[in-house]
């Protein structure tokens, strides 16, 4: 069970977040107004879920590090991956708003694994900023990942075997094999674990 913390300004819009990223593997084990109220708590949270970029001005005010604690932000830009990338947290990820809660269960999981989510609308001006920290211990694929690997690649990532792969997107499971060896050769890659991780982190896995 994730043990998760929730991060907004108002009672209403916490319980709404809780309502929605509560599950059977997520459990929401304390609320705050803002980050220095949730640092209290900390230690005994996998991952924090905070409302509005805004609430970030405290970021530094937690050790992140020590306490394996991952963060998930609700923004409507990438503007956070700056301040996100800078601190020394296990996992971070940035999605809009309207985020479905599956979705939201799913980045949620994906960050406290030590992951980086981040929307697709989002994804393309964190991969361009030269300034993020995002690429600093990864390098872009020498070759671009086509559109049918990118999905491929989206698959793996939710812990998908060949066979459903193959039978969700229509095709043989020779294919899905073709597939994979050329995301691994083109993400340096070895083993899934391997491409998942690089793979969002160069903002190729979107939720």
């Amino acid at each position: 069970m994730i043990s998760t913390g929730i991060v907004a300004t108002t009672p209403a819009l916490r319980a709404g977040l809780r309502a929605l990223l509560s599950s059977s593997d997520i459990a929401v084990s304390a609320e705050a107004a803002s980050l220095l109220g949730i640092a209290a708590h900390s230690r005994e949270l996998d991952g924090i879920l905070v409302a509005d970029e805004l609430l970030l001005s405290d970021l530094h005010a937690i050790d992140f590090a020590a306490r394996s604690l991952a963060v998930l932000v609700l923004a409507d830009s990438s503007r956070a991956s700056t301040a996100l990338a800078a601190v020394d947290l296990p996992g971070w990820g940035i999605i809009t708003p309207d985020v479905s809660p599956a979705r939201l269960q799913a980045a949620m999981q994906a960050v406290v694994q030590g992951l980086v989510v981040v929307s697709p609308q989002l994804s393309s001006p964190v991969i361009r900023d030269p300034a993020s920290t995002l690429l600093q211990d990864d390098t872009l694929p020498i070759e671009p990942l086509t559109g049918r690997e990118n999905e491929v690649l989206g698959l793996l990532s939710q812990g998908l075997p060949n066979k459903l792969i193959a039978q969700r997107l229509g095709i043989s499971e020779h294919t899905v094999k073709f597939h994979i060896s050329s995301i691994y050769t083109k993400l340096g890659a070895t083993n899934r674990a391997e491409a998942i991780s690089r793979g969002a982190r160069l903002g190729l896995i979107v939720f």
